[in-house]
């Protein structure tokens, strides 16, 4: 029944004449809002190779929570890790943790959130201009750990335009009910002169417990709990409502500036992030005991530079370089606020594009990109030896317009090293591990007839193993697991292909997208049967694996009542991963259909929308099934001063019947249920 559900989904996204809403909106810079920048040399959505999303202005604020994941939830062919509510790290394809790079405009959030599922991605929402997501072998030119997706999060604090104003504010502010949030930021751009513009942005966000749709157990736990005889442990079966220890406080400074002229630009940005969150509670209601509720103390102090040059003549319109550096820490508090352990992570990275110039239809860019992270954990969970990693890589994008066939081609070498300076009793004394990557892609697409275009791409990627992936050994409290990593682990080597359609035209368009990929030595986890420190061994294994999947997103005009125009949108995706033999990748996302209702004006625009999510029951040997759920949204966007006046208010009721919902790519889905009802007063305000 599923398949034949799924065939339909399928059936429908590829022959239906509308699902997307064309837009001709533009961003803060004048860009317009479906121009990929993250695809380097600057592309519409309409012409790339791959899977991609862009959430912007209204789009945005609507979506926005304290969480890139959960900000971007809703996106085709995107998950999230719902670790409660403060560490959502987005999941692309099914792909999560090293597979999927998070970045702020272009280069990564100098974080451990690939570490640990615990971990939160230093990025807040809040300060975000417009989010791209790029899903598929484009996101390779960003590393070969970026096999599963790209997530960038551009923002103005290196500002890249001179404001019309003598000083520009940007200000937003919300109030959501299910977990008391009540946030805040605003920036500021400041003309000093007619060719710099000082920048300056502070963001605070504080949250209660959050509150759920019901039981904060599933009813096996529950039922474990009660066969437990010890009284405190029986009273956990009873738990409802609010999540326990999953409050929050964020702070965020930061001031730049850039020197701005007709040939380029030059900007830096110093910034400052510190949060303190609770980490909901895994019972171990096997050991007859409750587990400690943890808080994680978060503070990153972080140095961007950016810089744009336009030569006047030669073979390159534009060289760009994008570098920063991070001082990471974060400390693991135990309840009775001691530190239990911290995580200190120093990390460097430097990114240089050169854009060639278009000659007859061929155009393209070349670049470099440097990564630098020293990764240390002091304390009683330590499962990491001091690994260091250092890796270059050189990438190129080709592209050719031969009019109804536009080919494209794209290639990445990258040289990783990891060094462990102590062992941590893996059985092999050489710490040092070298790999050298391999990957490329090759597509094309063929206009169809006006505006509608058919594309397929193939790739082949390789991917060094994490530092995490070969020298862990030890008990890991994010994941529950005591885990054991592999030094002799291989690079990844996968094949894929997807294949694309896209079309527009007079109040519709439809983006769909068909893809698998074989993988060789895919890197995953697996349990021996053995209790360590008294949690299960994990330990890191390679097999050949399938990952194949279908995502489709769009809109159509329905029609014209008034000054409303009525759209209809939906997004759909599926995922299937098998590891040789059948046995299924874990935390794959369930099918999932998600349509709206939507009436715009100028001024006012109302949405009602229904997501639906299956149940998953193909489950790896140490996970549990997970129940389906249907979630309604509801909101309401008016500018009360007219359209371009600059103040917006959003009220949006987030699951409006209050479900109970659990997402089977989460780690903490059977102790951390989704928000309940969540009725959010957005302002934002722009002059």
């Amino acid at each position: 029944m599923r398949s034949l559900l799924l065939a339909s989904v399928t059936l429908f996204a590829l022959t239906s004449p509308a699902l997307a809403q064309e837009t001709t909106d533009h961003g803060d810079h004048g860009e317009p809002l479906d121009l990929v920048v993250t695809s380097i040399i600057g592309r519409a959505q309409a012409d790339l190779l791959s899977g991609t999303s862009v959430v912007a202005g209204d789009d945005l604020t609507r979506a926005m929570k304290p969480t890139i994941g959960d900000t971007l939830a809703h996106q085709a062919g995107v998950s999230a890790t719902s670790f409660g509510p403060n560490a959502s790290r987005p999941v692309l394809r099914g792909f999560q943790g090293e597979r999927v790079r998070v970045l702020s405009d272009g280069i990564g959030s100098f974080d451990v959130s690939n570490t640990s599922v615990d971990h939160a991605v230093v990025i807040n929402p809040l300060n975000a201009d417009r989010i791209e997501v790029l899903r598929g072998p484009a996101a390779l030119l960003f590393g070969s750990s970026a096999i599963g997706g790209v997530v960038n999060v551009i923002d103005s604090r290196i500002p890249r335009s001179l404001p019309e104003e003598g000083i520009h504010v940007d200000a937003i502010g919300t109030y959501g009910s299910a977990a008391n949030e009540r946030s805040g930021g605003a920036r500021f751009d400041i003309p000093l002169s007619d060719k710099f513009v000082a920048h300056l942005d502070a963001s605070y966000s504080k949250t209660g417990n959050l509150r759920t749709g019901g039981a904060i157990l599933t009813p096996a736990l529950q039922a474990e709990a009660l066969a437990s005889g010890e009284p405190e442990i029986e009273a956990l079966a009873a738990l409802s409502g609010k999540l326990p220890n999953s409050g929050a406080r964020t702070w965020e400074v930061a001031g730049g500036g850039a020197l701005i002229t007709g040939n380029g630009s030059l900007g830096i940005a110093l910034s400052h992030y510190d949060s303190l969150y609770g980490v909901p509670v895994r019972y171990a209601l096997a050991a007859g005991e409750e587990a400690e509720a943890v808080r994680l103390d978060v503070r990153q102090t972080r140095l961007d530079v950016r810089s744009e040059i336009k030569p006047d003549g030669g073979p390159f319109k534009l060289l760009r370089f994008r570098g920063g550096y991070a001082n990471y820490r974060h400390d693991e508090l135990e309840e009775t606020g001691e530190i239990g352990t911290s995580f200190f992570n120093d990390g460097w990275e430097g990114r240089l594009e050169a854009v060639q110039r278009d000659k007859g239809g061929w155009e393209g860019a070349v670049g470099g990109q440097f990564f630098l992270r020293d990764l240390r954990i002091v304390g009683a969970e330590k499962y990491l030896p001091v690994v260091t990693t250092r890796q270059l890589g050189l990438f190129t994008v080709q592209s050719l317009d031969m009019g109804r066939v536009r080919a494209e081609a794209g290639a990445r070498v990258e040289s990783t090293r990891h060094l462990a300076d102590e062992d941590l009793d893996l059985g092999n004394p050489d710490l040092k591990r070298s790999y050298t990557s391999v990957s490329g892609s090759l597509g094309a697409n063929y206009e169809l007839t006006e505006r509608w275009r058919i594309g397929l791409n193939a790739s082949y990627t390789q991917r060094a193993p994490s530092g995490e992936e070969l020298f862990a050994n030890g008990p890991h409290a994010g994941t529950q697991a005591f885990e054991i990593g592999d030094p002799l682990l291989k690079k990844e080597k996968s094949k894929g292909l997807e294949l694309t359609l896209r079309g527009a035209g007079n109040g519709y368009s439809l983006s769909a997208s068909l893809y698998h990929s074989w993988f060789n030595g895919f890197i995953y986890e697996s349990p021996t049967g053995v209790i360590e420190d008294g949690l299960p061994v994990f330990q890191i294994l390679q097999a050949s694996a399938r990952h194949y999947g279908v995502e489709f997103e769009g809109s159509v005009h329905l029609a014209t009542l008034g000054q409303f125009a009525i759209n209809l949108d939906g997004v759909g995706d599926y995922t299937r991963a098998t590891i040789r033999g059948g046995a299924s990748v874990p935390r794959i996302p369930a099918l999932r259909l998600l349509g709206g209702l939507e009436a715009q004006s100028d001024t006012v625009t109302a949405r009602i929308e229904t997501e639906w999510v299956d149940g998953q029951s193909r489950i790896a040997a140490f996970e549990t099934a997970t129940k389906g759920y249907t979630m309604v949204n509801a909101s309401v966007n008016v500018k009360p001063l007219g359209k371009d006046a600059g103040l917006d208010l959003t009220l949006s009721a987030n699951n409006l019947f209050d479900v109970l919902a659990r997402r089977h790519a989460s780690f903490l889905k059977d102790y951390a249920p989704l928000a309940g009802r969540d009725i959010r007063l957005t302002a934002r305000v722009s002059f």
